[in-house]
């Protein structure tokens, strides 16, 4: 009885086990359901948009000279303001040669000038007798001739005379080394009591008038400015507002002014073409704003063209080159060509191809198919 007892028992939990399984619920089989993924949108909304160019350079002169004697001499006077840094206004002198030497030479000159036309008078009086003597029958005819070419002669000493008192009085002139705008010292090289010849390089100076930077811009850029080509087309009658901003004395300072012409040709290392933005005074106070100083090194924002029904959209709403996707009033994914204006600033402007109020995925997704459902999580304007 002890040997069957534990087959007795295992034949009596089988017949539970068999009995708890015919007795229990049923379970039904269900088939899974594929669950949309979950997208986000904006919604387009066209505007009007002021296109602008970023770019940036350096400071220069529109004017720039080299301080250069036409005369000799020892400098015996300079101006305090040529000094490098130093400012002056349109026609003060800068510096001073000797002249003594010079107005010797004109009092040379002026004497020159009173003899030959002394020497002029005697010849015509001359010519007059000879001509009344021949008409008398008293002189010959070479005699006559030889009146006239001493009058001839002495007008062209007259003639020579005049100019060497001339070039004597511009010598002179010369011996003052005027300014010849409202500038500014970039340099100098001479010193009262320094012998300098004609020709030498001295100084250098700039006018203060204008400021100019040179600003290279992106090829594909020149499409949203409205620039002076220099192309033999009109010249626009309103160069492009440009924007510059930099640190200085410690704060962001700006300065306007505007595009007045493009460089000749493309550079063939950057593919970028420069155009020259002109300041009007640089060294201008009025505002409290800072002086524009030449060297300074700027950012430029240049104002381009302003387009209407432009839609702006992020940058992860673009498929490839051309295209988006567009959310229909099902849900559904709808794949769209546009037409693309520009890429910039993590923005895509959209100039045709959508419609106000269409719904646009701005979602990463990895796989797509045109119609497939989709769920909209947020619907944002753009």
């Amino acid at each position: 009885m002890r040997k069957l007892l534990p087959l007795l028992v295992l034949i009596v939990g089988v017949g539970v086990a068999a009995l708890l399984i015919a007795t229990g619920p049923k379970v039904q089989p269900r088939a899974s359901e594929a669950v949309a993924p979950l997208i986000r949108v904006v919604t387009v909304a066209p505007s009007t948009q002021q296109f602008s160019v970023q770019t940036h350079g350096s400071v220069v002169p529109r004017t720039e000279s080299e301080l250069v004697p036409e005369v000799d001499g020892r400098v015996i006077q300079m101006s305090p303001s040529l000094v490098s840094g130093g400012f002056f206004k349109k026609g003060d002198v800068l510096l001073e040669i000797d002249g003594l030497d010079y107005e010797e030479a004109l009092e040379q000159a002026r004497a020159g000038v009173a003899r030959a036309r002394s020497e002029l008078t005697n010849a015509q009086k001359n010519d007059v007798r000879q001509k009344d003597l021949m008409r008398r029958g008293a002189v010959s005819d070479a005699a006559v001739d030889n009146s006239i070419n001493q009058v001839r002669v002495a007008q062209a000493v007259v003639r020579e005379a005049n100019a060497r008192l001339s070039r004597s009085q511009r010598d002179l002139e010369r011996t003052k080394i005027l300014a010849p705008y409202d500038g500014r010292v970039r340099s100098e090289r001479v010193d009262v009591g320094q012998f300098v010849r004609r020709g030498d390089n001295i100084g250098t100076i700039y006018a203060v008038d204008f400021a100019e930077v040179r600003l290279p811009i992106p090829n594909a850029d020149l499409a949203y400015l409205d620039l002076p080509l220099g192309n033999g087309e009109p010249e626009v009658t309103k160069p492009p507002l440009v924007t510059l901003r930099a640190d200085f004395a410690g704060s962001a300072q700006q300065w306007q002014g505007r595009v007045v012409r493009t460089e000749g040709e493309l550079d063939p290392t950057t593919r970028m073409i420069h155009v020259v933005a002109r300041i009007p005074e640089p060294y201008s106070r009025e505002g409290g704003r800072s002086p524009l100083a030449v060297g300074m090194f700027v950012d430029a924002e240049i104002q381009g063209q302003t387009l209407d029904g432009v839609s702006v959209l992020p940058r992860s709403a673009l498929r490839g080159a051309n295209r988006v996707m567009v959310v229909d009033a099902n849900d559904q994914l709808r794949f769209r060509e546009v037409e693309v204006l520009r890429l910039a600033d993590e923005k895509v402007y959209i100039g045709s191809g959508l419609k106000r109020g269409e719904r646009v995925c701005i979602s990463p997704l990895q796989s797509t198919a045109d119609g497939m459902q989709v769920r909209v999580v947020d619907d944002t304007t753009s």
